[in-house]
């Protein structure tokens, strides 16, 4: 019985020292945001970035908002037969060891209802809400109307 009741032990104590380890194996999101900018605009703007995962669990931007904007939020643009179009985008996944490229003529943030327009000189912060990770704010200069501000196009 003294045996029985030894190894039980032994098997609890080995679970509860592993299952920091195990936990850590599934990894965790490390976001990285850079690059930002905005262009110049009067009453609808985008504001343009990338996010890097160097962690080992993806996340999801699941929101944005702007104090210079009554509402922001992701939205992709495409050409679809000769038209541009633009819409909402639900969630936007950012995999693990992977970037993504928020750009002009493509997704973005878009930001409705400008309480002033943004002119080439200001800035503003930016704030990202991930599923994971949680909120995390850039501050956004604003450069001239048709600026790619040094945006990698990968």
């Amino acid at each position: 019985m003294q045996i029985v009741r030894r190894f039980a032990i032994a098997v609890t104590m080995a679970l509860a020292l592993a299952a920091p380890a195990l936990a850590q194996g599934e990894g965790k999101p490390e976001l990285h945001v850079e690059h930002a900018f905005a262009r110049a605009a009067p009453r609808t703007g985008g504001a343009f970035l990338t996010i890097t995962n160097t962690g080992k669990a993806a996340d999801r931007l699941v929101s944005a908002s702007a104090p210079v904007a009554a509402q922001s939020s992701v939205h992709e643009s495409k050409m679809e037969n000769g038209v541009m179009t633009m819409r909402p985008l639900g969630p936007l996944t950012i995999a693990p060891g992977k970037r993504v490229v928020l750009k002009p003529g493509g997704d973005h943030i878009m930001l409705m209802g400008l309480k002033k327009p943004l002119k080439p000189g200001d800035s503003f912060p930016l704030t990202l809400t991930f599923e994971k990770s949680g909120a995390i704010t850039v501050m956004v200069p604003v450069e001239k109307a048709g600026a790619m501000a040094g945006m990698k196009m990968e």
